[in-house]
């Protein structure tokens, strides 16, 4: 019988899994790669509903605008309560599922303003919000202490986008997008902020960090698509 040498050094499984798992720089790179597959399936879906002209024919659907609008509620909300219960596959499937159905709705955008139209307010967004990502990020800024502010700027501008549904709001609205924009920012760099803390809350438990990579991608994929939005609906005030 072959004993092993009572003076061999223990073996620490606990640091050789801590060595083993992804860097801050791997988790932020991660997290980054989602948000950018996210909008990927957004704009492609709604490129090609805008070119298939399939965007015709699913707003002709009685009550599809405000079905897709509570499915896409629902998918945030679970995705965002549910996740401590949610396998990996499943959160990154919802959050898929919410870009494609958003895709959807931005099939309408291209229809309103156009591929060349679209295409440059991307551009103009990915340049506001990628300058903030990163001088947030290299200059380590802490928006925290703005965050009742921003919450409350954010349900004011719910409020007033519903009201522009139903009245003009006149000169109102350039100021409406412009507070949008500036709001969004803020949440750009305090949501790239969250993405280390994060981090270092779960670097615990591998499944819980992959999840919450899901979870900054989708608040960042929100930060991108709102401020598009803004700076889409800006530019629509300038051209009337």
């Amino acid at each position: 019988m072959n004993y092993e040498p009572m003076n061999r050094e223990p073996v620490n499984y606990y640091e050789d899994a801590w060595q083993a798992q992804e860097t801050l720089g791997e988790y932020t790179a991660k997290t980054y790669l989602w948000m950018f597959l996210g909008l990927l399936v957004t704009f492609g879906i709604g490129l090609s509903g805008y070119l298939s002209g399939a965007v015709l024919y699913a707003f002709r659907i009685p009550g599809a605008i405000p079905v897709l609008t509570g499915l896409e509620l629902i998918t945030v909300l679970v995705l965002s309560w549910k996740i401590n219960t949610l396998s990996v596959g499943m959160a990154r499937f919802l959050f898929l599922l919410y870009s494609a159905m958003n895709g959807v709705v931005f099939s309408v955008y291209f229809l309103m303003f156009g591929v060349g139209g679209m295409m440059f307010v991307f551009a103009a967004t990915a340049v506001f919000f990628g300058t903030m990502a990163v001088v947030s990020k290299v200059f380590n800024i802490d928006v925290s202490g703005l965050r009742p502010l921003m919450f409350g700027g954010l349900i004011l501008l719910i409020v007033f986008g519903i009201a522009s549904m139903f009245i003009n709001l006149g000169a109102f609205e350039v100021v409406l997008c412009y507070a949008g924009i500036i709001i969004f920012l803020l949440f750009t760099a305090y949501d790239t902020r969250k993405i280390s803390a994060l981090y270092r809350a779960y670097s615990g438990s591998p499944e819980m960090l992959a999840k919450s990579s899901v979870i900054s991608a989708l608040q960042l994929y929100l930060d991108f698509v709102n401020l598009f939005i803004y700076i889409l609906r800006l530019m629509n005030t300038r051209r009337r």
